[in-house]
């Protein structure tokens, strides 16, 4: 049970991504006819693959990240206290090397978990997968295959929430609302990622973003735990 977790030991991470490439034409020949191939699953109507090219970045394979926020509790001043930081790059193996190796470093004994908002189907195997392409070692925690599957220290605010309900998938959005939890999406949402870093070249803006995301899926486990959430000046970023 949840309860039963130490809070100061686990990492609350949410991960933003972008497609590869700035457009559909900039990809090489062979990526191009393999975005096709994946590309037929998602259009509609009269959409081409370069019209859904956007959504390249939700996949490991047509997609790389650009931004890693992580954010933890601690006590100061015999208050809990929220600590967030990010790892933020053009050069993606940069990101990755940061992260496994602050994973490795940090967040490594059987006592650790790491939690996202359906981060089971995406923030973990994303960078496990992304680690592989960019060569890097992938830590511990989230290196699973072949792992039983109660050595696995993931945890998922999405399947929390689904109390073993498999019809539903509910935004981390949704949930920050119900809870009275200070919305992650008041600047931008993840649909706009894309643009905010190839068109206006904005990471800050986007690593910002990033952090709000994290930071509300450390609030929403404080509220699955029945305990009030943090306040903003016991939020402190890095």
């Amino acid at each position: 049970m949840i309860q039963n977790i130490d809070l100061e030991k686990i990492l609350f991470i949410d991960i933003e991504t972008v497609p590869l490439c700035k457009s559909y034409d900039d990809l090489s020949d062979t990526m191009r006819k393999l975005w096709d191939k994946k590309a037929a699953y998602l259009i509609k109507d009269d959409e081409t693959p370069a019209d859904v090219y956007p959504k390249a970045g939700i996949f490991a394979e047509f997609g790389k990240i650009v931004s890693i926020s992580f954010c933890y509790f601690r006590k100061k001043s015999d208050k809990t206290a929220l600590f967030v930081k990010a790892v933020s790059d053009d050069n993606e193996k940069q990101i990755l090397l940061k992260f496994n190796a602050l994973l490795d470093g940090y967040f490594n004994t059987e006592k650790h978990y790491l939690c996202a908002h359906n981060g089971k189907e995406f923030d973990f195997p994303f960078i496990a997968r992304r680690s592989l392409i960019n060569g890097v070692k992938i830590a511990k925690i989230l290196n699973t295959p072949g792992a039983k599957p109660w050595d696995i220290r993931h945890l998922d605010t999405l399947e929390l929430w689904k109390f073993g309900d498999y019809k539903h998938w509910t935004s981390l959005e949704l949930l920050t609302a119900i809870f009275d939890i200070p919305s992650p999406k008041q600047d931008i949402d993840g649909s706009v990622v894309w643009k905010v870093y190839w068109e206006d070249n904005n990471l800050e803006r986007i690593e910002k973003y990033c952090k709000n995301d994290s930071v509300a899926v450390a609030q929403l486990y404080l509220r699955y735990l029945n305990k009030p959430i943090i306040p903003q000046e016991l939020i402190f970023y890095k």
